[in-house]
C-alpha cells in the first residue's frame, strides 16, 4: 500500500506567541515541531504498513526550505521518503490544492492528515483534498483498520461512536486515539539524514482568503473581590461591569 500523510510545522505549544506589527508571526527564538495531529496520522500509516509486511508511507508538506528539519523527523520516526512543496502556505485551499496536484499524479491508497493545525485550527485541508481529488473523505477518525481493500473506521459523534466501511483510495483526518505518537530513535534519526527528500515548484493557485491582521487575546484584568454575604453587590458588578447578566 501506498500511504501519504499530510504534515504541517506549528510551533510548539509552550512558545511564547508575539506577532509583527500585527501581520506576520515573529518567529525568533520559536521552536516547530511537527502538528501533534499529523503525528498520530502518521504513526498509523508506519503502524499498517509494518502490519501488512510492506509498503510506502511518504510524507508530503507545503512550505519553505526553513521546515525541512521538521519534515527530517518525520523521516526519523519512520517515512520512507518526504516531499516539499516550495511554497508559503497561504490558506488551506491553496495548501490542499498543491498536495491534491501531487496526490494526482501518484496513485496513494490512502492519504492521512491531521484533524487541524494546532496554530490555525481550519479543520479544511481534509475535507478541501477529497472534493479536489474526487475521492471520500472522513474527518476527525478515532480508529482506523485496513482489511484488503476495505477500511473500517471509528469516530467520536454526539452521544456515541460512529463505525464506517470505506473502500480505498480515500482521505481521512486523524484525531486523538488513533495511534501514540513514536519518539525516533537513534538508528531513525541517522537514516533520515540520508532518505530522499524531493522539492517540488508549486502549480498557479490564488488562495481563496487573506489575513489582514493579528492581534493578541487581552490581557487578564485584575480580579475584583466582593465579600460573601454582599450578593447585592455582586449582581450589580455582573450586570454593570461584567455584562453577563
Amino acid at each position: 500500500m501506498k500511504f501519504l500523510v499530510c504534515i504541517s510545522n506549528v510551533p510548539d505549544t509552550t512558545a511564547k506567541i508575539t506577532f509583527t506589527e500585527g501581520k506576520t508571526l515573529n518567529s525568533a527564538g520559536i521552536q516547530f515541531i511537527i502538528n501533534p495531529y499529523d503525528e498520530i496520522a502518521l504513526t498509523r500509516a508506519l503502524e499498517l504498513k509494518e502490519a501488512a509486511g510492506g509498503g510506502t508511507v511518504t510524507v508530503v508538506h507545503v512550505g519553505p526550505s526553513s521546515v525541512e528539519p521538521t519534515i527530517r523527523k518525520a523521516l526519523a520516526i519512520g517515512a520512507d521518503d518526504a516531499v516539499r512543496i516550495n511554497a508559503d502556505p497561504a490558506d488551506a485551499f491553496f495548501v490542499a490544492s498543491q498536495i491534491a496536484e501531487f496526490a494526482r499524479k501518484n496513485n496513494f491508497d490512502l492519504i492521512l492528515t491531521g484533524r487541524e493545525s494546532i496554530d490555525y485550527n481550519s479543520a479544511q485541508v481534509a475535507g478541501m483534498l477529497g472534493e479536489l481529488l474526487g475521492l471520500p473523505s472522513v474527518c476527525v477518525v478515532t480508529k482506523l483498520d485496513i482489511n484488503g481493500t476495505e477500511a473500517l473506521l471509528e469516530r467520536e459523534i454526539d452521544g456515541g461512536k460512529e463505525m464506517l466501511n470505506c473502500s480505498l483510495p480515500f482521505v481521512l483526518s486523524a484525531q486523538k486515539g488513533m495511534a501514540e505518537p513514536r519518539i525516533p530513535n537513534m538508528r531513525g534519526i541517522m537514516s533520515a539524514r540520508t532518505k530522499p527528500l524531493q522539492v517540488i515548484e508549486p502549480v498557479a493557485v490564488i488562495p481563496l482568503t487573506q489575513s489582514l491582521k493579528y492581534d493578541l487575546p487581552p490581557a487578564k484584568q485584575s480580579c475584583k473581590m466582593v465579600a460573601p454575604d454582599k450578593m447585592d453587590e455582586l449582581v450589580g458588578l455582573l450586570h454593570s461591569e461584567a455584562k453577563v447578566i
